[in-house]
């Protein structure tokens, strides 16, 4: 039989103890807003609990969102849609929602430099953790490299099961990547073994018929198109450069501040 508390102070080491934080903060604080306002015992644990559940849904998604590597700025907030494609800006919802993550799909996006095929891929990312999913976001060369010391090392199994442990893995850049053949086996390795299981986003500047420059031979380039684009959403940025069109409407307002302003003696005041 659980013995009874004696006190505030054992009350404290009991919460503690079981790491309930918000309830030790809160607890004091919310019985004096429950007295106020006639709340049952009842009310008063259920407004505790939803604190304490709150509470640790943020700490882990600030936990996941530090493992992922995702840009903190690249969000869909920061992001202007406008530039983008109608057809691109009706299927962010639903990757937003995180469907395809669940079913193990695959998201493909493809579009010349500048286009903000990065920044996209992030902002979902973010999204997709908010919604309770591990994401991993990383540059394709760095995890080539990362997959070749495995390898190396007698250790490639245990990287690829870490790596299992992300419901997504963005791969950036994928076309930057001019692979000699031990680069291109482990980079298919890691595709292969997410095949229907596990889902990747990845960024591209060239399209399908040119990913012989990746994968050198035209077997492999076929069967990693094959298992990528079999359940896969495709991303096409056909629209102006987003970083091109950003810098030069800055330009703009930069030179029309400078017209309609006398000089600044402070440089933190210029337009």
């Amino acid at each position: 039989m659980a013995t009874q508390p004696k006190g505030r102070n054992d009350l404290i080491a009991l919460l503690a103890g079981l790491r309930l934080t918000e309830f030790l903060t809160c607890h004091e604080e919310a019985a004096i807003k429950g007295e106020k306002e006639g709340w049952s015992f009842g009310q008063y644990l259920l407004y505790l609990s939803e604190m304490e559940a709150e509470a640790r849904r943020q700490r882990r998604v600030e936990r996941v969102l530090k493992q992922s590597c995702l840009p903190r700025d690249k969000t869909l907030e920061t992001f202007d849609q406008s530039w983008l494609p109608a057809k691109v800006r009706r299927q962010i919802p639903p990757l937003v929602d995180g469907g395809f993550a669940e079913k193990g799909d695959n998201v493909l996006v493809f579009g010349l430099p500048g286009r903000g095929k990065t920044h996209l891929v992030c902002a979902i990312g973010q999204e997709l953790i908010l919604r309770g999913f591990k994401v991993l976001f990383i540059p394709t060369y760095r995890l080539v490299q990362k997959l070749l010391v495995a390898k190396r090392d007698l250790t490639l199994e245990k990287a690829l099961k870490r790596l299992d442990g992300f419901d997504v893995v963005i791969l950036d850049d994928i076309g930057y990547i001019q692979q000699d053949r031990d680069e291109m086996e482990v980079l298919f390795t890691f595709l292969a073994e997410r095949y229907e299981r596990k889902s990747v986003m990845i960024t591209s500047n060239l399209v399908f018929s040119q990913w012989d420059r990746i994968f050198k031979d035209p077997m492999t380039t076929a069967a990693a198109i094959d298992r990528l684009v079999h359940h896969s959403v495709i991303l096409q940025l056909n629209c102006k450069s987003y970083r091109g069109e950003a810098a030069r409407l800055g330009l703009q307002q930069d030179q029309a501040g400078t017209q309609q302003s006398p000089p600044a003696t402070n440089p933190d005041n210029e337009a």
